[in-house]
C-alpha cells in the first residue's frame, strides 16, 4: 500500500478518537467540543454581522442544495438583464452564447449583462461560447423548389458548377468525395434523405437512393462512415474564437469534433491567440459523429479536452435513434471515468418552446441524463427562442432537484463511482476527505484550489456533501461552475493568508457560512488544502473543524 494511502487510513481512523491533522503532518490531541455555546454562538454571530447579506431570492435559491448543473442557452427570448437573472435565479449555472447566430456586438452585450448579474449576485457564472463547425451543404439546383428523388433511382454528386438536375448537383466539398467508399452513407436535410454510394470516379460519386424525398438548394449533408480530412475549425470559427477570447469567455465548445487531433488544433490556436493567459477558456468537444467512437478516439478526446457535450442533435442524424440512448451512457461512463464534465444537451424539453409544461417523455428523458451520471444539462431553443425561458429552466430545476432526493440516485452513485488509481496524496486526500464527511456528518467539504484540479477530483467522486472551492483565480471558480456538486467562491490572493493555516480555516468557516452550506455554529466541516499553496493537484491536508472556527476547535492552528 502507498504510504499516502496508509497516511489518510490513519487518519480516518483518528479522527473520530478526538485526533486531527495538522501542517506539519503530525498527529495532536484535539479537545472535543465542551458546553461552550456562547463561544459558538458569539462567533457565529460576529461573522454573520460581517458578511453582507444577499438578497431573499439568491438566498431562497440555496443553490449549493443541488448537484447537477444547468446551462442555459441565450437568444432573443433571453437578452435583457431581467430575464438573464430570471434564468439565473431559476437555476442556471451556465450561459452558453451560439455563435451560429447573431453579430459579436450581441454577444458582448450578453457577456456583460451575465457578469453584472455575477457582480449583484457575488457567484461565478461560466459563459460557454459555442461555435459553428463546418457546414456541409449541397450546391443549387435549376428549379428553386428542388428535385424529387424517387427510392431506388441513381443521383450523381459533382464538382460541376451547373445547377443541379434529378440525375446530379454540385458537392462543394471534394473531402467528402475523396473520403467516400461504396456503400458508404450520405444523408441529406437532417437525415431526411439518404442515399448509398455505389460508384467513385475523379471528382464524383453515383449513389442509390434509399429513402426518396425532395433535394433543394443547400440542403446540409451528413456523412456517418467516413472521416473528412477538413478542419473543424472554419474561418468563421477561427475568427470567433478569437474574438471569443477578446472578451473573455470561460469555456469553447467544439463543434463537429471527428478525432483528438481536432482538440490539439484548438488549444494551438487559443495559445496563439492569447498567449500571456494562464488561465485560457476550457475546451469543450460536442460529441456528434459517429467517428468519435472509431478505435480509441472517444478515450482520446476526452482525455484532451476539458469537457464534452453529448450533442444529441446531429449525433441523432447519423446514428440510428436507437443507438444514441447507448452512445449517451457511453461518453458519460468514460467522462466520469477521466473525471471531466459531461453535459448532455438537444431536445431536453423541446415541447416547451410552445408549451408551458413538457411531455412526460421529456421529462423522463431529462431525469435519465441525471440519473446516468451527467455533470449537466442543457437548454438550448426552450431558453433561447421559446416563450417559456424561465419556466423551462425551473422545470429542469424541478426535475434535478426530484432525481437528486430519489434514494435510488444515491445508490446509483454510489454503485458507479470510478476508482482513483493513480497513487497520489492528492487522490486519497480526496477519497479520505468524502469518506470522513460522510461518517462524520459533515455539512460540507472546503477545497482551497488555484487551478480547480483537487474540485474536479472530489467532484469525481460524488460526495454526498456539497465541494466549495475557494480559488484566488475567478477563472478557476467559473470553470468549475460546469461540475458536478462544485461551488465555487472567488476570494483574491490578498483574502487568502497562505502562510497560516489557521486563517485559511476561518476563512472557510466565513463563506461556509455566508453561502448558507452551515448555517450551526456546531456544523461540521471537512476542509482540504495543499502545501506548498498554487502547486495543481497538491492537496495533502485534511482538517475536520466546526462553523465556530479552527480555535475552538485546536488552539495549537
Amino acid at each position: 500500500m502507498k504510504l499516502a494511502s496508509i497516511a489518510v487510513l490513519s487518519y480516518v481512523a483518528s479522527v473520530t478518537n478526538g485526533f486531527s491533522l495538522n501542517p506539519s503532518s503530525s498527529l495532536t490531541t484535539a479537545r472535543a467540543p465542551t458546553s461552550s455555546t456562547s463561544l459558538h454562538v458569539s462567533y457565529l454571530e460576529s461573522i454573520t454581522q460581517s458578511t453582507p447579506v444577499v438578497t431573499d431570492n439568491y438566498k431562497s435559491s440555496q443553490r449549493w442544495r443541488k448537484k447537477t448543473k444547468q446551462l442555459a442557452t441565450l437568444g432573443p427570448a433571453s437578452s435583457s438583464f431581467e430575464m438573464i437573472e430570471k434564468l439565473f435565479l431559476a437555476g442556471a449555472d451556465v450561459f452558453r452564447l451560439n455563435f451560429s447566430h447573431g453579430e459579436h456586438a450581441q454577444k458582448k452585450e450578453l457577456l456583460d449583462i451575465i457578469r453584472a448579474v455575477e457582480a449583484k449576485y457575488d457567484h461565478p457564472i461560466a459563459i460557454l461560447g459555442d461555435l459553428q463547425g463546418p457546414k456541409l451543404r449541397t450546391g443549387v439546383f435549376a428549379i428553386s423548389a428542388g428535385e424529387y428523388l424517387e427510392e431506388g433511382q441513381s443521383f450523381r454528386f459533382d464538382l460541376d458548377d451547373a445547377p443541379g438536375t434529378n440525375r446530379r448537383v454540385k458537392l462543394p466539398h471534394p473531402e467528402i468525395i475523396e473520403a467516400s467508399e461504396i456503400g458508404h452513407v450520405l444523408l441529406i436535410d437532417d437525415g431526411k434523405m439518404k442515399l448509398v454510394v455505389t460508384g467513385k470516379g475523379p471528382g464524383y460519386l453515383d449513389c442509390e437512393v434509399v429513402v426518396a424525398g425532395t433535394i433543394k438548394d443547400r440542403k446540409g449533408v451528413n456523412t456517418p462512415d467516413s472521416i473528412l480530412e477538413i478542419s473543424c475549425l472554419t474561418p468563421k470559427d477561427r475568427a470567433d474564437l478569437e474574438y471569443m477570447l477578446s472578451i473573455g469567455v470561460d469555456w469553447i465548445a467544439l463543434s463537429f469534433v471527428q478525432r483528438p487531433s481536432d482538440i490539439v488544433e484548438i488549444k494551438k490556436l487559443i495559445k496563439e491567440f492569447n498567449p500571456r493567459n494562464p488561465f485560457p477558456p476550457h475546451v469543450m468537444a460536442k460529441i456528434e459523429k459517429p467517428s468519435c467512437f472509431f478505435g480509441n478516439n472517444l478515450h482520446d478526446i476526452v482525455e484532451l479536452c476539458d469537457g464534452i457535450m453529448v450533442a444529441r442533435g446531429d449525433l441523432g442524424v447519423e446514428c440510428a435513434p436507437e443507438d444514441v440512448p447507448i452512445l449517451q451512457k457511453q461518453i458519460i461512463d468514460e467522462c466520469r471515468s477521466q473525471g471531466k464534465p459531461v453535459v448532455v444537451a438537444t431536445q431536453m424539453l423541446e415541447s416547451m418552446i410552445e408549451s408551458p409544461t413538457p411531455t412526460r417523455a421529456e421529462a423522463s428523458d431529462a431525469a435519465t441524463a441525471i440519473y446516468d451520471g451527467a455533470d449537466a444539462i442543457m437548454l438550448s431553443a426552450e431558453s433561447a427562442a421559446g416563450k417559456y425561458p424561465e419556466l423551462s429552466v425551473q422545470m429542469q430545476q424541478r426535475i434535478i432537484n426530484r432525481v437528486e432526493g430519489d434514494p435510488h440516485y444515491s445508490n446509483y452513485l454510489q454503485n458507479s463511482r470510478p476508482k482513483i488509481t493513480d497513487g497520489s496524496t492528492a487522490s486519497a486526500i480526496i477519497l479520505a476527505a468524502r469518506s470522513i464527511a460522510k461518517n462524520v456528518g459533515a455539512k460540507c467539504i472546503a477545497s482551497f484550489t488555484v487551478g480547480g484540479a483537487t474540485a474536479r477530483k472530489a467532484s469525481m467522486k460524488r460526495p454526498e456533501q456539497p465541494v466549495m472551492a475557494i480559488s484566488p483565480r475567478i477563472e478557476t471558480c467559473r470553470h468549475l461552475a460546469m461540475s458536478w456538486g462544485v461551488y465555487p467562491e472567488y476570494c483574491p490572493d490578498e483574502k487568502i493568508n497562505t502562510d497560516n493555516f489557521r486563517d485559511m480555516l476561518r476563512l472557510s468557516c466565513e463563506i461556509g457560512l455566508k453561502k448558507g452550506l452551515v448555517s450551526d455554529a456546531r456544523d461540521l466541516m471537512v476542509v482540504t488544502a495543499g502545501f506548498p499553496f498554487g502547486t495543481p493537484g497538491a492537496a495533502n491536508i485534511i482538517r475536520v473543524i466546526p462553523a465556530a472556527g479552527p480555535t475552538f476547535w485546536d488552539e495549537t492552528l
